[in-house]
């Protein structure tokens, strides 16, 4: 149920100003779920200058609710473990990133990394308490809600942020919601992403609290951002302990097994969520714009809303220099 808000267009069209300078941001991240996430965590923590990266939050996830759409799938694949152990296993691969990066800034980002919910909301209006939700609400309201936004980099399903939200709705003021999923908002399918579709209170939550939201669609938007092995042999492979866990990572990806694959064949893959971490380094890499921020149905498709508020939506990324400034910056790749 959307929920009604005091706030005006003018103060929402300000707060999802694209940010012009240096930001305060916390990531909360299934970073175990494929290896999209490690790339963008890499990056974000590379770029301390304009990142201050205040905390890093594991995620619930599962590839359960598809087990009938996955008929090559081991029956006890990880990945159908339930969300509390995809949870337990981003936790300490965020941990097992930080470690390969190595940095002063990595090191230290270790004592803000928090265990997420166990599981999904049960119903609207029943969050979860986890220290990640704890300590975004604390982090949060380290902010004025006159200042600079605390941004939330969302690259996985929901569930924590709906929950802060739920338990301290001030954080609206206080926060701006940065998250890649589903299709853009004007498409009439179903929504079938696994950011979205995993914890769909959550979701609709997200829509509906009033918190000014960055979408960036992952088809069509994000789906631009694919890197083929050519390019991780010249780009990746080799830049360092980081660089050549990427690249092993890509090699050795841990959804071929429930998607049928082998890596044998001719392939590339997306990376999905530096979209977000792009966006937050340099807006203009991802062409965004104000528009009608929709409600998400429970058949998982979008319900228009005139009278809605608005957000801010990716309709475009700029691939090519993105992935250069990503070699460049979290790589140390001059190009050769």
């Amino acid at each position: 149920m959307k929920t009604a808000s005091h706030r005006s267009t003018t103060w929402y069209q300000q707060r999802l100003a694209p940010p012009a300078g240096p930001v305060r941001v916390v990531i909360d991240t299934d970073a175990a779920n494929e290896i999209d996430d490690q790339f963008a965590i890499a990056w974000a923590m590379c770029r301390p200058d304009r990142l201050r990266v205040a905390g890093l939050y594991a995620a619930p996830f599962s590839f359960a609710h598809r087990r009938s759409i996955l008929p090559l799938a081991s029956a006890d694949d990880p990945a159908f473990a339930p969300p509390g152990v995809g949870m337990a296993r981003s936790f300490d691969e965020i941990h097992r990133v930080l470690d390969l990066l190595g940095d002063p800034v990595s090191v230290a980002a270790k004592a803000q990394v928090c265990r997420g919910s166990e599981g999904y909301l049960s119903g609207p209006g029943q969050p979860l308490h986890s220290a990640a939700v704890d300590h975004l609400i604390a982090t949060a309201r380290e902010h004025a809600a006159d200042g600079p936004p605390l941004y939330v980099m969302a690259l996985g399903c929901v569930t924590n942020i709906a929950s802060a939200l739920m338990l301290a709705p001030d954080l609206i003021d206080r926060i701006v919601v940065v998250w890649t999923s589903g299709y853009p908002s004007h498409a009439p399918w179903p929504n079938t992403s696994l950011n979205l579709e995993q914890d769909l209170w959550a979701s609709q939550w997200l829509f509906d609290c009033g918190v000014p939201l960055v979408y960036l669609p992952g088809y069509h938007v994000g789906a631009q951002l694919r890197l083929s092995l050519p390019e991780m042999q010249r780009h990746v492979q080799g830049r360092g302990a980081i660089g050549d866990e990427l690249y092993r990572l890509y090699t050795h990806n841990p959804l071929w097994a429930i998607l049928g694959q082998t890596g044998a064949e001719p392939y590339s893959w997306v990376i999905w969520d530096i979209i977000c971490v792009a966006w937050l380094l340099n807006p203009d890499w991802v062409p965004s714009g104000l528009v009608d921020t929709p409600r998400l149905g429970d058949d998982l498709r979008w319900l228009a809303d005139a009278t809605s508020l608005p957000m801010r939506e990716a309709y475009a990324v700029q691939r090519d220099a993105i992935f250069s400034a990503f070699f460049a910056q979290a790589l140390g790749d001059g190009g050769s």
